[in-house]
């Protein structure tokens, strides 16, 4: 309960939220009995902001219930709001604690979508620009999204927590009366929500500006209620109660000592300033009053990883108030009476009588119709009404997907609103790549993607590639959906890459060609699924070869290529860096024909397949891949190279290559820790693996005697910015490296 842990990535986060949950940790002495009075007062229970401190609410709930205390109306802010609006809707304190224990805090404060829901281009987004970062352009100017969270997530389990009193828009008429307050950013004065729909008035309240994008509601733009009114008593009083129970969860101040930075003096002036407030509704309260705090030291306002060590506090700080609390208390039959008054309504289940999406995008809403797999008569099931949300968020297209039950005619309908990215519609995602050896075989890419998406109906998307580094590529690709269920697809594209391969006589490396090429080319394919990806294709290029180490003497290379390819990839990886199940698979046939201008007619197959288990903390990988060129041994800037981390990791980035490759690995990794272990997990693992392969000259070469055996041993970070290894590789003839390497491995 003393964590003062503040990661420096955190900064922004933590600078807004304990600006929001100020000080005053001071225990409350108990006070006398209030006389009773003839007829039961109202009583109302104030529950202010505190981030995960602010699950101590559940443990007042908890002690308030065991005093058989009733509540007659509740008003709470950010995670006020969120424990305060369950307990309206008819929640048990018990359910609360249930809940917050077996929640994953972690995902549901992300947006990132499971990797299943997601389309196979964005997919290949994930993989290939793992940086969890992304920039709206719109002209010439850079727009950044509102907040580093959406909410995507936060909303829906929200909606899917309340969904039972969905059909309530009145919040008086809740099994307990609720207010939730959220402060309007452009007036700068709190707003009250007392009516509505009840999972965005909860999100509302708990928007940390900065943290959390803000929610529109009814024209107004609204963040955190604790900007100006953390502890909303007066709001309370409002509601016509006789006794206030307010719980203060506020951060405290930092004392003297720790006053070490500017970083802690910026924490410190915002805290105060938001105390002052809370303060001022604090000298509201009367003396029949109850003013809970529980006891939470430094307890990190962003800590949900131990945010049930908040509850017995709770509990404990009630507990000082017993005396004065049972002047309220009702006796056992009176308050059956009042719990099952708490009931909530119970709202006839019946089927889906419609689904509808609703959007202001470019896509027709057949395209987003076609995601779906719910349809007018089927039953209302919580958990599949999520899961198409998610569908839908997947294509990535959207700032949020929301869902909603309309009643219409008597019936009830879902309706999907999908809401586009305010930084939108074109996107840049970047990706970063380093693979060094220290010993002066280094690679190193800098990538960005744009990304113009919903040019039309259809859902076109216009894609360009920028790499800089040591294999410089410029990539361009537009691709036109041909239906509304975005399956078959045309995808014109133009392509321009440099990178090294060695050249071989008799096994021996006798020269480094830098090769240059261009490439047009026209695709066909079609979607399968959100999973996988077919395609066949023309293609027409040229390029050179340039020594580059090597005899001088050496000819330089000029070359014609063209012909057609067909292709294959599936990608049903959970991750994309360190996986737990799933598996990738790519398989292309090309053909160079003299036809399509080619300098020679030969064919080329590559393929490689992957599968990933685990049990526990552990994971195993096993990756076979395979290459091999068809009457032509000699077109080296054809050749497929070996070498590196994960491609015999005792051997040099690219050290050889062949018209024939083959290897085998098999990784075996732990997750043994994070490096934070609050919301913002980065998962640390350690591993070795074992690799066989090689290149041949020739097809006839190829045995299984002349593999070669690497290994490799690797502690390996799942960041923000991609994976990250620190690895030592070797051979069996005794060779070995060291790697740092960042970004996703070759394969």
């Amino acid at each position: 309960m003393t964590d003062r842990s503040r990661p420096f990535g955190l900064y922004c986060l933590l600078l807004f939220t304990v600006s929001l949950f100020g000080n005053d940790a001071l225990a409350e002495q108990a006070a006398v009995d209030a006389p009773p009075s003839a007829e039961r007062p109202r009583v109302g229970l104030v529950l202010g902001g505190g981030g995960a401190r602010g699950a101590a609410h559940i443990g007042v709930l908890k002690e308030l219930e065991r005093l058989r205390v009733p509540v007659d109306a509740i008003a709470g802010t950010s995670m006020g709001a969120i424990v305060g609006g369950l307990y309206a809707t008819g929640m048990s304190a018990a359910e609360l604690e249930e809940l917050v224990s077996s929640l994953d805090w972690a995902a549901a404060l992300t947006d990132k979508p499971n990797r299943k829901d997601l389309s196979f281009r964005r997919k290949q987004d994930d993989s290939e620009f793992p940086i969890d970062f992304e920039i709206g352009v719109r002209g010439t100017d850079l727009v950044l999204p509102k907040g580093v969270i959406q909410g995507q997530k936060l909303d829906l389990l929200l909606r899917e927590l309340t969904l039972r009193s969905s059909h309530i828009t009145d919040f008086d008429r809740l099994p307990v009366p609720f207010r939730a307050i959220a402060s309007d950013i452009e007036r700068g004065e709190a707003y009250v929500m007392g009516s509505g729909d009840l999972a965005m008035a909860i999100r509302a309240s708990m928007s940390v500006p900065g943290a959390f994008a803000p929610v529109r509601i009814d024209g107004r733009l609204l963040v955190d209620g604790g900007l100006v009114g953390n502890l909303p008593v007066d709001i309370m009083q409002q509601m016509g109660v006789d006794v206030v129970i307010a719980v203060d969860v506020e951060f405290p101040l930092y004392d003297a000592e720790e006053l070490g930075s500017a970083l802690t003096f910026s924490e410190q002036m915002l805290t105060i300033l938001i105390r002052k407030e809370t303060l001022r509704q604090i000298d509201r309260l009367s003396e029949r009053d109850v003013l809970i705090r529980p006891e939470l030291g430094t307890f990190a306002s962003t800590n949900f990883g131990e945010i049930v060590e908040t509850i017995e506090p709770g509990q404990q700080a009630t507990r000082a108030h017993a005396n004065k609390l049972r002047a309220i208390s009702l006796d056992e039959s009176a308050y059956r009476k009042h719990v099952a008054s708490r009931q909530p309504d119970t709202h006839e289940e019946q089927p889906l009588a419609f689904v509808r999406v609703v959007h202001d995008g470019q896509l027709a809403p057949e395209v987003l119709e076609s995601r779906l797999s719910i349809a007018a008569g089927d039953p209302i099931d919580p958990a599949a009404l999520a899961a198409n949300a998610d569908r839908l968020y997947g294509l990535q297209l959207y700032e949020r997907v929301r869902y909603r039950l309309v009643e219409e005619d008597g019936t009830t309908g879902v309706e999907y609103r999908a809401t586009p990215k305010s930084w939108g519609p074109n996107f840049l995602q970047f990706g970063i790549n380093l693979e060094d050896d220290f010993e002066g075989s280094t690679g190193f890419g800098l990538e960005a993607r744009m990304t113009r998406a919903g040019l039309n109906r259809l859902g076109a998307e216009w894609r360009t590639d920028l790499r800089l580094g040591t294999d410089p590529l410029l990539f361009s690709e537009f691709y036109q959906p041909l239906s509304f269920d975005s399956r078959w697809f045309v995808a014109p594209r133009i392509e321009m890459t440099q990178n090294n391969v060695n050249a071989f006589a008799l096994d021996q490396s006798i020269a480094r060609y830098r090769v240059s090429a261009a490439e047009t080319g026209l695709d066909v394919g079609r979607e399968i699924g959100t999973f996988g990806e077919f395609r066949i294709g023309a293609f027409r290029g040229l390029g050179e070869a340039r020594v580059k180490v090597g005899d001088p003497l050496l000819a330089n290379v000029d070359f014609d290529s063209g012909g057609a390819f067909a292709r294959l990839r599936l990608d049903t990886l959970d991750n994309a860096g360190f996986p737990r199940k799933g598996g990738l698979a790519d398989l292309r046939w090309t053909s160079s024909r003299t036809g399509f201008g080619a300098d020679a007619d030969f064919d080329t197959l590559e393929g490689e397949a992957s599968t990933t288990w685990s049990r526990g903390k552990n994971s195993l990988q096993l990756r076979l891949a395979y290459a091999t060129t068809f009457e032509s041994d000699d077109a080296f800037q054809n050749f497929f190279p070996l070498g590196g981390f994960l491609r015999l990791s005792g051997l040099e980035r690219g050290e050889i290559s062949g018209p024939h490759s083959a290897l085998a690995r098999l990784v075996y990794y732990r997750r043994v820790g994070d490096t934070t272990g609050g919301i913002l997990d980065t998962p640390v693992y350690l591993g070795v693996s074992a690799e066989a392969g090689n290149v041949w000259q020739s097809r006839s070469d190829i045995s299984f005697g002349s593999a070669l055996v690497n290994g490799s041993v690797f502690a390996g970070l799942d960041t923000y910015i991609g994976p990250v290894y620190l690895a030592a590789g070797f051979s069996e003839q005794g060779r070995s490296n060291f790697y740092l390497f960042i970004g996703t491995p070759p394969r």
